[in-house]
């Protein structure tokens, strides 16, 4: 590539400085397109109060109008201890209710590659986050080691240090157990992510500020994906009775937004985060899209009638600034999810920051519906903000407005006469007359540091029909341990009993590709998804299930050998079923018939599928050896496309110019062009040639020809006895009557001529400037001599001569197979129409060694054989590209179930942390 100097060489001054001014346009354009970019959210992770543990939770509980509030649980302290209705006391609280998590004391370690010491002390909301942002990335169909080194930026609000409190001799807040600021910055570590990685405390505002700056630095492009939201979590008492001394909590532990009962908020905890991209990126990776973020603005209140009073004209400001962004007009909004604590003073002042920039006049029927998931579990604090933007994805996704709890009469200080306000009261369909969606979030903290978002509702997704389908699909679920399979199973069979209209192609994709593949896996072939819930079931009953696998991956990833099949396999319709149904495989074929044109008479395709009632010569040695390469290069290609790489290959008489082809030896047009001529010199010679193989030992067979001449040879040592003769057809029928009167089997191949037999010496002095004019490589994979059983030294490899004496001698098969196995080598898949060769490789090892495979057998479907064999190196570790599977069917990714943690108890001793209970520890 030429420098920047030598580019302009030839430029005047005024040229120079136009392509200059061009390209300066060209990059201002680039950069205002990506600056106003939709960001889409495509993964949702969230732990909230009530058994929240899942986005279709949340929504469970958003739908039925739940309230999740409870009273403090004893393990957090005693309640009774510090309540006081009537506050007479300064370190008392005048209520008992809050929204709260389940077993905060409880964590996967090793999952994250801790030890339960090191977990025990560390903050839970750092272990939360551990959880949620794993779970997220799952709900995105990421496999979280695939942004593994990517400039993915972690944004995360969080305002609380209750655990750092709670220690009865608190480290150095710079511990990484206990600081804040390495909350963001242990799931970067964790994930290895290269992109920016923050901690935000605003305090209630936090997580929705995140949103903001994780938006702002995608269009920037320091992040190409964002994790972004907040974690609260709620261990001592010391801020709830600060907010009601200072009279800002419910007494009655209920959040009435916009009510006239109005009296105060409740505190909650919780965590969120979503996976954020621009949005073309998220299209470009087949994404699923949830929603769309239009645009975001944080402001300040500044100088005020109060640090901690909310401020109308800032709110209103912020909002307008969002509105400009996502270039939109207020009336294009119609529901807005307030920050909407219920408290007396904060409602009013809000409603009427809305009223203001929303709250003009609309058509009828164009009414803007207000709600606030603070009245379904409470504030959460740092976490209230993704809480709330959260629960207005799901309503976009769902087009379904969530009624607000506990709403029975207006507040009096708050006027929506003359507005497009209604409370949502009732779950109700999100309308707009056509048009589409569009919504408002709000989240202010009290110190004065306000957030607006604007979300839409996602594009209608491009669905790309695949010309065809595939009639079996692979599904594949994996864990840590087998408990946790059996538990992951589990989740996948109530998930597809719930979810009976779920796609198998868009299952079996975002199942394989989106999820990180532990040791302890399980693999099943099926047609539908009733066909994975019967195994399912199967399994989780009694651990199998017909052809379901399971096991564990061995420790060291075993080298696999691709071995070729010879002339003998082929048999008309080889592959027809794939053909139809594979893509790639087909215009694989397809080159090859293209190449093939000039040598032969017949199309490939003809021969291989010839019409009805139309006979295929395919058995005619000018035909079968070109197209078995051609069959067999395609499957390679295909194997290797689903991300199959072979360790070394092999071929068995012809097959080793098909090994010798995808080992780089030579290219694709000049191994069918030798191939080709090959075949049409061999068709050529005079018959009465014939093949036969005799199941005993290479020196009985040698003794039985011994009186015959040099007429018949051994042309292939297969195995201990498995021995194969070429020569002239009587006297080779003479030679097997009497090899059959002592006990032997035989049996005769279907071969035109007698081949690695001097009967073929005519054709050396014709292929041999034929191979010179190819041009030869040293293997790019090790390769396997027929000729010597050994490997091909390094930077040498088979050459003219190489070709002329494989014509005459014979294959040593055996000795091939031996060689790999002494180095190694424990997995062969045979790459042909057939598993004849697999068969005999197993054979020329001791019983049980090695894991012998195939691609496609004569009388089972080629699916079936084919993701049989995917099956089975799943389950041996090797790496497959789950995108290359799928590429050529369009799948799309959805909502699965995520992975189930082993959690344990993983707490301090009682004499590390404080007691706020009369009696026991805290937790």
């Amino acid at each position: 590539m030429t420098n920047v100097a030598e580019r302009f060489a030839h430029l005047s001054p005024l040229q120079r400085a136009l392509l200059k001014l061009e390209e300066m346009q060209g990059r201002l354009a680039a950069l205002e397109r990506t600056q106003n970019e939709p960001i889409a959210v495509v993964g949702i992770g969230c732990r909230f109060p009530g058994g929240v543990d899942s986005p279709a939770k949340f929504w469970q509980v958003l739908q039925e109008g739940r309230d999740t509030i409870t009273e403090v649980p004893t393990e957090r302290w005693d309640v009774d201890a510090f309540y006081d209705p009537d506050l007479a006391s300064p370190v008392k609280m005048n209520t008992r209710w809050g929204g709260f998590l389940d077993q905060v004391d409880q964590f996967d370690p090793y999952f994250f590659s801790l030890s339960a010491r090191e977990a025990a002390g560390m903050d839970p909301q750092q272990r939360l986050l551990l959880e949620v942002a794993w779970e997220a990335l799952e709900h995105a169909g990421l496999a979280p080691e695939r942004i593994a080194g990517t400039k993915t930026g972690v944004f995360i609000g969080l305002m609380t240090f209750d655990f750092f409190k709670l220690l009865q001799d608190p480290p150095a807040r710079g511990s990484t157990g206990v600081a804040n600021s390495i909350v963001a910055n242990r799931l970067s570590y964790f994930f290895d992510l290269h992109g920016p990685s923050m901690v935000l405390d605003t305090a209630c505002s936090s997580s929705l500020v995140t949103i903001d700056l994780a938006c702002q630095s995608l269009r920037m492009g320091s992040s190409e994906i964002a994790l972004a939201g907040g974690v609260n979590v709620i261990l001592s008492p010391d801020a709830t009775i600060s907010s009601s001394q200072a009279g800002m909590m419910s007494p009655d532990g209920r959040c009435k937004s916009f009510d006239a009962r109005a009296n105060g908020y409740v505190r909650g905890e919780g965590c969120g985060i979503v996976v954020l991209k621009r949005l073309s990126d998220a299209q470009r990776d087949g994404d699923h899209v949830w929603a769309l973020i239009r645009g975001s603005a944080v402001n300040q209140d500044g100088r005020t009638n109060g640090l901690t009073a909310p401020n109308g004209l800032s709110q209103q400001t912020v909002i307008r600034s969002a509105l400009g962004y996502a270039g939109l007009r207020p009336e294009q909004v119609s529901y807005l999810e307030a920050h909407g604590t219920g408290t007396p003073l904060g409602d009013p002042i809000e409603v009427e920051a809305l009223k203001q920039v929303y709250g003009q006049p609309r058509s009828a029927g164009r009414d803007c519906l207000l709600g606030s998931v603070k009245t379904n579990m409470g504030h959460l604090e740092s976490a209230a903000g993704i809480c709330a933007l959260i629960k207005v994805v799901l309503s976009l996704h769902h087009q379904t407005i969530p009624p607000v709890v506990h709403f029975q009469t207006l507040n009096p200080n708050i006027s929506l006469d003359g507005t497009p306000f209604r409370i949502a009261t009732a779950l109700q369909p999100w309308v707009t007359g056509g048009e589409r969606r569009f919504a408002g979030v709000s989240s202010f903290g009290f110190g004065g540091t306000n957030a607006h978002v604007v979300l839409e509702e996602a594009p209608v997704p491009t669905v790309s029909s695949a010309s065809v389908k595939r009639p079996l699909h692979l599904f594949t679920l994996s864990a840590r341990s087998e408990k946790a399979l059996s538990t992951l199973a589990m989740r996948y069979l109530e998930h597809l009993i719930n979810h009976p209209d779920l796609e198998m192609t868009d299952l079996c994709h975002t199942a394989n590709i989106g999820r990180t593949a532990f040791l302890h896996r399980l693999a099943l072939v099926a047609e539908t998804t009733q066909q994975v819930q019967e195994q399912l079931a199967g399994f989780i009953a009694s651990g199998s299930a017909p052809g379901l696998q399971v096991g564990r991956v061995p420790d060291t990833r075993p080298k696999l050998v691709f071995l070729f099949s010879g002339q003998g396999a082929q048999y008309v319709g080889m592959a027809r079923e794939l053909y139809t149904t594979q893509p790639t495989f087909r215009q694989t074929l397809d080159h090859c018939g293209e190449l093939l044109t000039p040598y032969l008479k017949q199309p490939l395709l003809e021969v291989l599928f010839p019409a009805a009632g139309r006979s295929s010569p395919l058995d005619e040695t000018a035909y079968a050896q070109p197209v078995l390469f051609a069959l067999e290069y395609a499957l390679a290609h295909l194997w290797r496309s689903w991300g199959v790489v072979p360790d070394a290959v092999l071929g068995h008489s012809l097959g080793e110019y098909v090994a010798a082809c995808v080992a780089g030896v030579f290219s694709l047009e000049d191994g069918l062009r030798l191939v080709a001529e090959r075949a049409r010199l061999m068709q050529a010679l005079p018959g009465g040639g014939a093949m036969a193989v005799v199941l005993a030992p290479a020196d009985q067979v040698q003794s039985a020809i011994a009186a015959y001449g040099p007429a018949v040879t051994i042309a292939a040592l297969n195995g201990p006895t498995n021995t194969v003769l070429s020569g002239p057809q009587d006297l080779l029928e003479k030679i097997l009557f009497t090899l059959e009167q002592a006990g032997a089997y035989t049996k005769s191949l279907p071969v035109s001529h007698a081949f690695h037999n001097q009967a073929v010496e005519p054709v050396v002095a014709s292929l041999r400037p034929l191979a010179q004019s190819v041009q030869s490589l040293a293997p790019r994979i090790p390769l396997v001599s027929n000729l010597t059983g050994q490997l091909f030294e390094p930077g040498r490899g088979p050459d003219a001569d190489y070709w002329c004496d494989h014509l005459q001698k014979p294959v040593r098969f055996a000795d091939q197979i031996q060689t790999l196995a002494d180095r190694g080598y424990e997995v062969f898949v045979e790459i042909g129409p057939a598993n004849a060769l697999a068969q005999m490789g197993k054979r020329c090892l001791p019983k049980g060694r090695g894991t012998w495979l195939t691609s496609l057998k004569k009388e089972e479907d080629n699916w079936q054989t084919l993701l049989s064999t995917l099956q089975t190196l799943y389950l041996l570790g090797l790496p497959l590209d789950w995108n290359g599977l799928d590429r050529d069917y369009h799948p799309r990714r959805v909502a699965l179930p995520t992975y189930p943690f082993e959690r344990r108890r993983c707490w301090l001793e009682p004499h590390e942390i404080k007691s706020y209970r009369h009696q026991g520890d805290a937790l």
